[in-house]
């Protein structure tokens, strides 16, 4: 009756615990700022889109696309999409994805810092002590200026097939060329559509001279290129509150686990198993040969079982004495001379017929005996 009463007090103690620690845990806890990926449409951050996708969705039919490249061609209507400094490119069948939406009379706004090797794009370095990275002139096909900040280090590198349709003086800033039906614009300047620079400088006129909305039935945002709809992790798909809830309560279960008895860890033999068919009973009576300092009788015990070991290997009986196996043994053991093997057979006999050993004496014939041991076993 009394372990009742004490387990059930103590079930009580663990839930007091925990409401305690869920209280604690609700006033004390201040939620960190959401981190976003540059130049996605609902980071609210400098280096986010948001404030540019909001403006043109009060203007025209605007979406986020964050599935494959392969399925834009299912879409319906001449359209636009808009692909902000992508964190990866694709493999050659996702290429061919945005390549065939163009053909099909579509149109990609592609924004990069260099975007040398995508769609086949080529671009050349300029000495960025001639510019100004806080404010620059370009110029427009209309040969209208306009004051912008161009932090990229390369100039795009046309073709005939090219429309040139913003430059500065280290080269061209952003162009347009065919593809099909369709056509590709390319500029090098992303953080114009960026929440901290959209309203800088001239950004906002140039964005819009580089979009050709009037011909675009809708506009696609392209958040596939910044991980798309893998990239939202565990904290944006569950609130924290249900977060801590199963942190405690996974908490809880280890505290019951715990509390019934249950152990977790390795699975250890019980001694009594294993005991009897291990060498514990040797070293046990090894320490008590040590211990007890009866050298001579440890030594006569290792002597003898060389002995029935060499009448097993090599055919030497086991009855006669070290000093009349020296013919025998000679034959056997070939790592060793005769006269070596006749002073190791004199000093065994020697070292068996004294009455006490020292433990020096010991060590030195109990190393010798078990270099003999192994040439035996070896044979």
């Amino acid at each position: 009756m009394l372990g009742e009463n004490s387990k059930g007090r103590a079930w009580i103690y663990i839930f007091a615990l925990l409401i305690v620690f869920m209280v604690v845990s609700y006033f004390s806890f201040s939620p960190e700022l959401k981190q976003y990926p540059d130049y996605v449409t609902e980071s609210p951050s400098p280096t986010g889109t948001k404030a540019f996708y909001t403006y043109l969705s009060h203007e025209k039919k605007v979406k986020k696309w964050t599935h494959s490249p392969q399925l834009l061609r299912n879409q319906e209507g001449r359209q636009l999409l808009i692909m902000a400094e992508p964190n990866f490119f694709q493999n050659g069948e996702e290429t061919e994805g945005y390549i065939s939406f163009m053909e099909a009379g579509n149109t990609i706004l592609f924004l990069k810092k260099n975007p040398k090797g995508f769609f086949n794009i080529n671009t050349f370095p300029v000495d960025e002590n001639n510019l100004s990275a806080e404010r620059q002139e370009v110029v427009t096909p209309a040969g209208i200026k306009h004051h912008a900040e161009i932090s990229s280090s390369v100039r795009l590198q046309t073709n005939e097939n090219d429309e040139i349709l913003i430059s500065d003086q280290a080269g061209t800033v952003a162009l347009k060329r065919p593809f099909g039906n369709g056509q590709l614009v390319v500029a090098n300047t992303p953080e114009w559509i960026s929440n901290g620079k959209v309203l800088t400088e001239d950004h906002l006129p140039l964005l819009f001279s580089l979009l050709l909305v009037e011909d675009a039935s809708i506009i696609l945002f392209d958040e596939y290129i910044h991980g798309g709809e893998n990239a939202a992790n565990l904290s944006a798909l569950y609130p924290m509150w249900f977060l801590l809830l199963i942190i405690q309560g996974g908490l809880l279960a280890i505290l019951a686990l715990w509390f019934t008895g249950k152990r977790f860890g390795p699975i250890y033999t019980p001694r009594e198993e294993a005991v009897r068919f291990s060498d514990e009973k040797l070293r046990a009576l090894a320490a008590w040969y040590m211990r007890g300092r009866r050298y001579h009788d440890s030594l006569g015990i290792q002597a003898e079982y060389v002995k029935l070991m060499m009448q097993e290997q090599f055919g030497i009986p086991y009855n006669k004495p070290w000093t009349d196996i020296l013919e025998q043994l000679s034959k056997k053991w070939r790592n060793m001379s005769q006269s070596e093997i006749q002073a190791f057979l004199t000093g065994l006999s020697h070292m068996l017929e004294k009455d006490k050993v020292n433990k020096q004496e010991y060590l030195l014939w109990s190393k010798k005996l078990d270099h003999l041991r192994k040439e035996v076993e070896d044979k």
